[in-house]
């Protein structure tokens, strides 16, 4: 990244004075620089935040935005060390402060020292060793744990995350819940004394223990098994199915052996398909609540129709109507009638039913258009009314000119 400099612009000199004498050209780094930020102690920033701006072999200095070969040794002049350097401006710790050339300088002098330096060498093969083990990431993550993340590092894993894919991201990020769900599910069924969660669930769910009893029993939020166990333990699942079923229909109990149904299934599917009841009205039925015969419709796999009863009797009327006229629906009806040219009122008279109702069954069949060779005729176009308080101020200000419309005699 390139650095700008802002020099002085050279005007004329003032009158009656002399010209300065011209003043030798300064190095590179010792141009102005425009202050890019200031920190919260009000110290000037010199080169952006999170970011070491390389001008060729020269690196700027974030303090004074001089250019430099090596900013590390140049932070004596400022009273400032490294450390303290990378945590003000955002830079990682291991961050180097120096110019390429320097590097590869100080990197052949290194390379020199690991080839006749016993101890440099003796480190540097304790140093792979513990790299190979994972011995100096485990350490190296516990230093840094609590300290703020660098600008730095949360922009380089911007740009790494910004070029996967979102769906690599997403599956990326399933298998981590996956695993922390597995995780806490084997740590909860460790703690009660049992090999896995599907053991530990069967085992409780025979004495008579809920889901949500037993959630809190393992140190769990007591929604926790009733949401993740279908993913921690399928198996577990799939058994423990048919149990909850069971006790949730006991309440059905009483009404289906007053009733003459042997179970939940058949009583609603005769009751809300066959006869089109209601869900109110089979609670009322049953004593029970309307959730609870809602619930138990989604559990059987029971469509609800909302207003069953009110549409029943809506299409047996539409269905005796178009027997009684001769035909085989009330569409075929509607549509031979208003291709013949009748109007809402004339289908009214014939069918004895309100117009209202006609136009409502019309357009639940799609034919509430204009008519067959009649194309819908624009509205006449009307005088824009006039409000009644313009009439009367316009009253008002026309009745002196109407007593004076007939000049007196003698003064003509």
């Amino acid at each position: 990244m390139s650095v700008e400099v802002i020099t002085a612009p050279a005007g004329r000199a003032a009158a009656g004075r002399r010209p300065a004498a011209p003043q030798p050209a300064r190095p590179p780094g010792h141009g102005i620089r425009a202050v890019v930020g200031v920190l919260a102690d009000g110290t000037p920033c010199y080169a952006p935040a999170g970011e070491v701006v390389v001008a060729g072999s020269l690196v700027t200095c974030h303090l004074c935005g001089r250019l430099l070969r090596s900013v590390t040794a140049h932070l004596k002049a400022h009273g400032w060390t490294k450390q303290a350097y990378c945590e003000a401006f955002g830079l990682e710790r291991g961050q180097s402060l120096e110019g390429p050339e320097t590097r590869k300088r100080r990197a052949a002098a290194f390379t020199a020292r690991l080839v006749f330096d016993p101890s440099v060498r003796e480190g540097s093969a304790a140093g792979r060793q513990r790299a190979r083990t994972g011995e100096l990431a485990r350490d190296a993550a516990a230093a840094a744990r609590g300290r703020p993340i660098p600008e730095q590092r949360r922009r380089k894993v911007l740009r790494a995350l910004s070029a996967i894919p979102p769906e690599v991201v997403t599956q990326a990020n399933a298998e981590r819940a996956r695993r922390r769900l597995a995780g806490a599910a084997a740590a909860a069924a460790r703690r009660a004394g049992y090999p896995d969660i599907g053991t530990l669930v069967l085992a409780r769910t025979a004495d008579g223990a809920s889901l949500a009893a037993i959630s809190r029993e393992a140190g769990l939020h007591k929604d926790w098994l009733s949401r993740h166990l279908g993913q921690v333990d399928p198996a577990a699942a799939a058994a423990l199915r048919p149990l909850r079923q069971a006790r949730w229909d006991a309440a059905w109990r009483p009404a289906l052996h007053r009733l003459g149904f042997g179970d939940v299934p058949s009583y609603l599917r005769e009751r809300h398909l066959a006869q089109h009841w209601t869900a109110s009205a089979i609670a009322a039925e049953a004593g029970l609540s309307h959730h609870a015969v809602a619930s138990a419709l989604r559990r059987h796999g029971l469509a609800q129709t909302p207003h069953v009863a009110k549409r029943h009797a809506s299409r047996q009327r539409a269905a005796e109507v178009a027997a009684r006229m001769g035909f085989d629906s009330i569409a075929g009806y509607l549509s031979q009638r208003r291709a013949a040219g009748w109007t809402w009122q004339a289908l009214a008279a014939e069918s004895g039913q309100p117009a209202s109702w006609i136009r409502r069954q019309a357009a639940a069949c799609g034919l509430t258009g204009p008519q067959p060779g009649r194309p819908r005729q624009p509205a006449p176009h009307r005088r824009p009314k006039v409000p009644s308080a313009q009439v009367r101020s316009l009253t008002r200000v026309s009745e002196p000119y109407s007593l004076c419309s007939t000049v007196p005699k003698g003064l003509e």
